[in-house]
């Protein structure tokens, strides 16, 4: 099942470590396998894991691409992610784990937001680019996997679960 949860402060103050983990301990039920956290100043994420896919070390989130630019926390399932993960492979991306996290990441490395057009499954998640400070986030087209935000003039919230 796993879950996110996320913070961005507009205000650029400094999220609070401790805001993220109330976050996380409140949907810990939905992935008691694993969890983690990313912290860059105003913008916090976390993330509870359910081992489904890859049950190694390799699944652990926030996971972060190989320059360490880009970084994911997702819940869901992308049914097609070996197909996209062949297509990938053969345009030279390299993999470290059999997840499909690391397929929707490189997958948004390639082709930007329109790599959603490519995923046949259930999702939501977050994508964040340190180097130029933007966030993609996305939620399938149905909406089976939640994804639930407050946003107002100073900030951004959201999660799996209210």
């Amino acid at each position: 099942m796993c879950g996110i949860v996320g913070k961005i402060n507009f205000n650029n103050t400094k999220v609070n470590k401790a805001d993220i983990q109330n976050m996380m301990d409140s949907i810990k039920h939905r992935g008691p396998n694993d969890e983690g956290f990313f912290i860059d100043k105003h913008i916090g994420f976390g993330f509870v894991r359910l081992s489904v896919i890859d049950l190694s070390d390799a699944g652990h989130q926030p996971m972060f691409d190989l320059t360490q630019r880009y970084m994911i926390i997702y819940n869901g399932e992308i049914y097609n992610y070996i197909e996209i993960k062949d297509e990938l492979i053969n345009k030279g991306y390299k993999f470290n784990s059999q997840t499909d996290t690391e397929v929707i990441l490189y997958a948004y490395i390639e082709w930007g937001e329109e790599c959603i057009q490519k995923f046949n499954g259930m999702w939501s998640f977050a994508i964040y680019d340190k180097e130029s400070k933007s966030i993609f986030i996305s939620r399938d087209r149905y909406g089976i996997k939640p994804f639930y935000y407050y946003l107002d003039n100073n900030i951004l919230i959201f999660g799996s679960e209210i």
